[in-house]
């Protein structure tokens, strides 16, 4: 564990299975990544205060490209405010790869630059 730092930040990276496709396209609901983001908001206040910490609001949260099955994000958290028993956290959500089913049914390619998908800001709360 070390103090909290305006700064620290931690990252994660998963694929979105296609059993989480809600709609047509392959699209995945928005809560994907709400859910994503209280992972490594998680994993940020056990770094900096051992203790997994409680989500008390989100504000700002804004889906700015379509995240879909197939996909492989990268999710971020950076901390941005320390107060005393709350955190303030800057999130985003990059898809880094994405299927290509028109060159072949399982194609995939890395995106460069990554696709920015969802951003936030949320305040935890930790003993």
């Amino acid at each position: 564990m070390s103090a909290p730092e305006v700064g620290m930040s931690v990252t994660h990276r998963r694929y979105v299975p296609y059993s989480h496709a809600h709609y047509a396209g392959n699209l995945v609901d928005g809560a994907y990544s709400l859910a994503a983001f209280g992972d490594v908001a998680t994993e940020l206040c056990i770094r900096t205060d051992g203790d997994e910490g409680l989500f008390a609001a989100y504000s700002d949260v804004q889906f700015h490209a379509p995240v879909r099955a197939g996909d492989v994000l990268e999710i971020e958290a950076t901390l941005v405010r320390v107060g005393r028993r709350s955190r303030e956290i800057d999130f985003a959500v990059r898809v880094i790869c994405r299927g290509t089913p028109e060159a072949g049914q399982s194609s995939a390619a890395v995106l460069t630059p990554a696709l920015l998908a969802t951003t936030a800001r949320g305040v935890v709360v930790v003993p």
